[in-house]
């Protein structure tokens, strides 16, 4: 379970009362599906702080503090100890306030460890991480937007185990469903480092109010709230999933979404790994509770069509009240207009609310990076091992909101015992609902083999949202493209 403790919840409470407004973001460009489809048309690639947690999980404090503590577990180094080792690390998150927040972020620990680390953000991360691969010259550490080829290269023996020091830290700031997606049969080869929340609804609650609507709280509040928008003579939904050699992803979310809502984490599971065939009835149920929220009445499609709109193309019009919500993950703050207010209780305000769900499992659907080591070697596990903390997701944080003139980040991490204050208000509810989801998965389609996952999920998605095919049809064809 991933409930929070009730102090926890206190204080994210307390904090999105006490924290400033929240400006406009600058999405970062984590390449994992919905960040990937950001930058679609230049290629796909894209609980509680307690103290002794800290002291067991995190060598920053104490090695800051300079103690020679005696029950340093295995691994641990005193400050100095590494003699200026380089460690290298690569990643598909190449923005300026993304590259500059890792850098300084880890620069500021590592130093005084005598640990020089190079972080370089890579526009053709996944081509040169397997050319580096192939002529035997990777980097120490690489950050995997996408589990399921750091699975990949796990399976290969390219990547190494992490040290049980790392693996003790991921357990103690990550939940175990964050964890999973690192995982190869039970052995742990990823630190989760970044986490994007999918299962936002965006609104503006000044709209809400004037039409006397309600947040929904389950799938039914949410089909009768449209309904009654649409006879409000509202358009519930901006729609659009036009996203160049990526379009269909949009669709891919929404039906991930219902899979969750509709079957559980377990049915959702056997679906990712073709334990269940793409096109078993469950599947298409799915797939079709989607194309059933978007009939016309419900949708405004700024392109004419749901599949010739952009997926970026919902903000404006959701802000110029052409529709009243839109479903997509945490960076698309980065798509309003600049200055756009967030939950700052002002008319113009936008925020979110959970996407409802339909049997009391309170889910959640994430995407994010994992970060990996092409090396044993101890500077190599000690940057991991520090990568795993709150600490690390909490520092960063703190200096990309910086870098970014006090706007949003972009930037999201499901790391348990930050300190919340360091987010701003949008952010705080991101947290909050990431931090008291009883399920989380993984976006599906970065977990299933690319030819499905990045390929005919996408294709013959959209098809069945132009209405060429029905959802039972796009699901054989997906289940007949799957690699044998």
């Amino acid at each position: 379970m991933m409930r929070i403790s009730r102090l926890l919840a206190m204080t994210l409470l307390l904090a999105l009362f006490a924290a400033a407004c929240g400006g406009a973001e600058s999405s970062s460009d984590d390449t994992s599906d919905a960040d990937d489809a950001a930058a679609a048309d230049e290629s796909t690639d894209d609980e509680g702080s307690d103290e002794e947690a800290a002291d067991e999980g995190s060598d920053d404090e104490a090695m800051d503090e300079g103690s020679d503590d005696e029950a340093m577990d295995e691994g641990e180094m005193a400050e100095g100890d590494f003699g200026g080792a380089e460690v290298t690390i690569t990643g598909p998150e190449r923005d300026d306030p993304s590259v500059a927040a890792i850098q300084q972020t880890l620069t500021q620990w590592a130093e005084p460890q005598g640990i020089n680390v190079t972080y370089t953000g890579d526009a053709d991360w996944e081509a040169n991480i397997n050319t580096q691969v192939s002529g035997g010259n990777p980097p120490n550490i690489s950050i995997f937007p996408q589990p399921g080829k750091l699975q990949e290269f796990a399976a290969d023996g390219f990547v190494v185990p992490l040290s049980d020091e790392v693996d003790a830290t991921i357990d103690e700031f990550w939940a175990e469903d964050f964890q999973a997606d690192g995982q190869l049969d039970g052995t742990q080869y990823g630190v989760p480092v970044k986490t994007d929340l999918k299962s936002l609804v965006w609104y503006q609650p000044a709209r809400f109010e004037e039409f006397g609507y309600e947040i929904p709280d389950t799938i039914d509040d949410f089909t009768a709230l449209m309904d009654q928008m649409v006879e409000d003579g509202n358009t519930p939904l901006c729609v659009g999933i036009e996203s160049g050699q990526a379009t269909g992803w949009t669709y891919t979310d929404w039906v991930e979404e219902m899979m969750l809502r509709l079957h559980g984490g377990e049915v959702y599971d056997q679906w990712v790994t073709h334990e269940i065939p793409f096109d078993d009835p469950q599947v298409v149920e799915a797939m079709q509770a989607v194309l059933d929220f978007w009939v016309p009445e419900n949708v405004f499609a700024s392109g004419g069509s749901i599949a010739a709109t952009n997926f970026g193309d919902n903000a404006q019009p959701l802000v110029d009240g052409q529709c009243m919500m839109h479903r997509q993950a945490s960076f698309f703050a980065g798509f309003f207009p600049e200055g756009q207010a967030f939950a700052d209780g002002s008319e113009e305000a936008v925020d979110v609310f959970a996407f409802p769900d339909i049997n009391g499992d309170n889910p959640a659907l994430t995407a994010g990076t994992y970060a990996a080591a092409f090396s044993e070697d101890e500077a190599t596990m000690a940057v991991l091992n520090y990568m795993a903390t709150a600490d690390y997701a909490e520092t960063r944080q703190t200096i990309q909101t910086e870098e970014l003139g006090g706007s949003l980040s972009g930037f999201l991490s499901a790391a348990q015992g930050q300190d919340p204050s360091v987010y701003q208000p949008l952010e705080q509810s991101f947290l909050e609902i990431l931090n008291t989801a009883d399920l989380a998965r993984f976006d599906a389609s970065d977990l299933m083999p690319a030819d499905v996952g990045a390929g005919t999920f996408w294709s013959e998605g959209t098809s069945a949202v132009n209405g060429d095919i029905t959802a039972e049809e796009a699901a054989a064809n997906i289940e007949a493209s799957w690699p044998e």
